[in-house]
């Protein structure tokens, strides 16, 4: 996902994300590193929860990447194994030459709704930051986040963690994570930075 304003309803759609990440305003300028963004919060900010409950060796899938820096912060300090997906077509592309002499990232475009790809079981960690609020903002919202969240728990191992960095109201979110069906541990952190949860 990308920083800036637009019409939410887009937010499930590829070419909306696909034409975002096209402006110039918004692409990451190769490896000069100009136009990324991180919604909601950055790696440092991320860092003590990331490093308490996320083992470095952990194989973590980043959910809805976009062009932030997460990942990239993460492989500097440490962690071995991250798998970045996006819907867009257009920022995988930018992030892949980008990140190209860094082994530890992998990028692929794919829709969080759909990920069959995968076996059951094949990720330790699951980060999402911002990724199910663009969902429940998208067309086929609710709908279509209820099918993101079972795709998540399908692809956590037994005993992973999905963290959701969101700035949705707990009630709400901690109520979607319950309708999937799944029997989720749920812990709750509220940043000091601002009204961010952090629900995993």
């Amino acid at each position: 996902m990308g920083g800036g304003h637009g019409n939410s309803k887009d937010f499930g759609a590829a070419a909306y994300w696909d034409a975002r990440y096209s402006s110039s305003s918004h692409s990451t300028g190769g490896k000069d590193g100009g136009g990324f963004f991180d919604w909601y919060q950055s790696y440092q900010a991320l860092r003590p929860l990331l490093r308490d409950c996320v083992p470095t060796s952990s194989r973590v899938l980043m959910l809805g990447c976009g062009n932030s820096l997460l990942s990239e912060d993460m492989v500097k300090d440490g962690y071995e194994d991250i798998l970045n997906i996006d819907i867009s077509s257009v920022v995988i592309e930018q992030m892949s030459e980008k990140h190209m002499d860094i082994p530890q990232l992998t990028y692929m475009q794919f829709d969080v709704r759909e990920m069959s790809f995968f076996e059951d079981g094949s990720f330790d960690c699951i980060i999402d930051k911002g990724t199910l609020d663009a969902m429940m903002c998208g067309d086929d919202a609710p709908h279509g986040a209820s099918r993101m969240l079972a795709e998540v728990a399908r692809l956590i191992r037994p005993g992973g963690i999905y963290m959701l960095i969101t700035y949705g109201a707990p009630k709400e979110r901690v109520t979607l994570l319950n309708q999937v069906g799944c029997h989720w541990k749920v812990e709750l952190y509220i940043m000091l930075s601002g009204d961010l949860d952090l629900i995993y």
